[in-house]
């Protein structure tokens, strides 16, 4: 379905495509009653028609649409329209209809490396202050990352999706479900990976891996399928950020080490207390909370001459130079946690073998492979193909990428999706084409600027005779008006020289003399000039021109000369027929009767 200029509910005008995700299109839109711009989500055909989906993702829109703080992206309506589909069935089309927010994604933003810690804290500041109040209101995000973080050009933070995860994984869904259906496990909670129930505390853990993202430029775990990163965030420990970027001070590693605890009691309770922390440690002080530790629950907290924070923070650096002055605990206490631990452990390992890819992805679960980006297109499809997926097309022009090669896929290569989930391959036509404007009858120089205006240059001049056009008047242009040709090429242009050619007429009869000046491909000016120095022949050849063949100027004038004296007339200067001293009065009758002057 094309829902590109769709009407939803009467008043939402559906525009322009602005993103694209496993789950739903995103598209500008216009509320057509208040006169403002929106962006308006449509889920997936194949979730569409999947009532249950529907009723909790209605239920989730109207609970999200409840919640208005500076910080979360507002959901001003939802509902569901009935379309025609491909097939020419009716089809119940949800939507939703939210704030729209110009600026980018946090994701987008944390691509081009790590951020500045101060940055990154202010980010953290303005997502747990959005979680704080969504939290209050009862409302579990889920899904927090930096794909659903949007930085808006003033600087503000914006959370998106409030309630949306919820629509998609309830308590109960798993690893491999989670997956199939968002495609990303980076920012999964321990708890979400065992398919355990979760609480507000998941969305501060989630929180944790993207400040974590936000001080390295990476995810704390990385792996080559959803389901062994997330066997990490359950059985390993992150690295410290600063072992990655040394501009992170300790204070923020202890912080970032505490969001990430496994044992969810571990963690940050509220967000308002991880806000506190992460704001003491931006400010250069080591948050004066203690941490939790498996050693301390079994045998109690050490006491000496450290300070909560300075042990804190001992412990964060593995410095283990102060001694002890606490009484050790009683031997039969000792070997009862060690018992306590080791069976924990082999419990841990026991579920860890036993958590094998093959196991949890679903059979209809599928890799987009990361090698089909520069393939052909033929190539790519017949890769995709061969997975069971549906392949889409979309042309684009790039200079950089040969015709016919893939520049990106979405869903993106290296996502998982279901086998009912389309891919969409941005396929390069080459350079932009465009095409030559008609630039005939304009000046030179209005050529020129109207080629630049569609990406093109004006090539070699060539001069050519005109009898119409004025001097510098585009004649034709090489390639011809309308050709498709690339942007950037060069465009020839003939112009004209001002001039026509003249032609040699001399012995023409004056009549077709006459005649070949005038025509169309000359319109030259013509005066005839008889000449009484010779006799009138029939026809009057011409017996010469004034202006000389070759090139001269438009509509010149030329004189032509033929005989036009009288027939036997004698000369004019009274020396063969005059009868007076000096033939002046004789009227050159002499020519006519020659015997009188015997």
């Amino acid at each position: 379905m094309n829902d590109e200029g769709r009407l939803l509910a009467g008043r939402y005008r559906v525009g322009e495509l602005i993103g694209r995700g496993g789950m739903s299109d995103v598209y500008e839109g216009e509320d057509l009653r208040l006169g403002r711009r929106v962006a308006v989500k449509l889920l997936k055909p194949q979730l569409s028609t999947d009532p249950t989906f529907r009723m909790r993702f209605r239920q989730e829109a109207q609970s999200a649409a409840r919640m208005a703080h500076p910080t979360i992206v507002r959901v001003f309506d939802a509902g569901e329209e009935t379309v025609l589909d491909d097939a020419g069935q009716e089809v119940q089309l949800p939507f939703i209809v939210m704030e729209f927010v110009e600026g980018r994604l946090l994701k987008d933003i944390v691509a081009d490396g790590p951020l500045e810690p101060q940055a990154a804290v202010r980010v953290i500041d303005g997502v747990l202050t959005a979680l704080e109040y969504s939290h209050r209101a009862g409302v579990v995000h889920r899904d927090i990352k930096p794909g659903n973080i949007m930085i808006t050009t003033t600087g503000q933070v914006k959370v998106m999706d409030f309630g949306i995860a919820r629509a998609v994984s309830d308590s109960s869904t798993t690893v491999a479900q989670t997956t199939a259906i968002l495609g990303t496990a980076s920012y999964f909670s321990p708890e979400q990976a065992k398919g355990e129930t979760v609480d507000a505390r998941t969305d501060l853990y989630s929180t944790g891996v993207v400040l974590f993202e936000l001080l390295t430029g990476r995810p704390p775990f990385r792996g080559d399928t959803p389901v062994a990163v997330a066997y990490q965030h359950v059985s390993e420990q992150p690295a410290k950020p600063s072992s990655i970027n040394p501009r992170v001070s300790p204070a923020l590693d202890l912080v970032v080490m505490r969001a990430l605890a496994k044992d969810r009691n571990a963690r940050y309770q509220t967000a308002a207390e991880f806000r506190t922390e992460v704001d003491e440690a931006a400010a250069g002080r080591v948050p004066a909370r203690k941490e939790v530790s498996a050693a301390t629950a079994l045998f109690g907290a050490p006491t000496g001459s450290l300070s909560t924070s300075e042990l804190a923070l001992r412990q964060l650096t593995e410095d283990d130079t102060e001694g002890r002055t606490q009484r050790r605990p009683p031997a039969v206490w000792i070997w009862s946690g060690v018992a306590v631990v080791a069976v924990i452990v082999v419990a841990v390992l026991f579920w860890a073998v036993n958590l094998t890819p093959g196991n949890e992805l679903p059979s209809t679960a599928r890799t987009i492979p990361a090698e089909i980006v520069g393939m052909t297109f033929e190539d790519a499809s017949a890769e995709l193909d061969a997975l069971g997926l549906t392949v889409d097309r979309t042309d684009v022009a790039d200079d950089t990428v040969p015709a016919g090669s893939v520049i990106s896929s979405d869903p993106p290569a290296g996502e998982t999706i279901t086998v009912d989930t389309p891919v969409t391959l941005t396929v390069s036509t080459g350079k932009a084409q465009t095409q030559v404007p008609n630039v005939v009858n304009m000046s030179l120089d209005q050529a020129k600027a109207a080629l630049e205006q569609y990406g093109l240059v004006a090539g070699t001049i060539v001069q050519e005779n005109s009898p119409t056009a004025s001097a510098d008047t585009v004649l034709a242009t090489s390639p011809a008006a309308a050709a498709s040709v690339e942007a950037g090429s060069t465009v020839n242009l003939t112009v004209s020289s001002g001039e026509v050619t003249m032609v040699d007429v001399v012995g023409q009869n004056l009549a077709d003399a006459t005649s070949t000046l005038q025509a169309a491909n000359l319109q030259l000016t013509v005066t005839p000039q008889p000449d009484q120095s010779c006799p009138a022949v029939d026809g009057s050849p011409v017996i010469s021109q004034s202006i000389p063949p070759g090139d001269v100027p438009q509509h010149s004038t030329v004189e032509l000369r033929y005989c036009a004296a009288a027939a036997n007339q004698g000369g004019t200067d009274g020396t063969d027929g005059g009868n007076g001293d000096d033939g002046s009065n004789d009227n050159g009758l002499g020519s006519w009767f020659p015997w009188t002057n015997g």
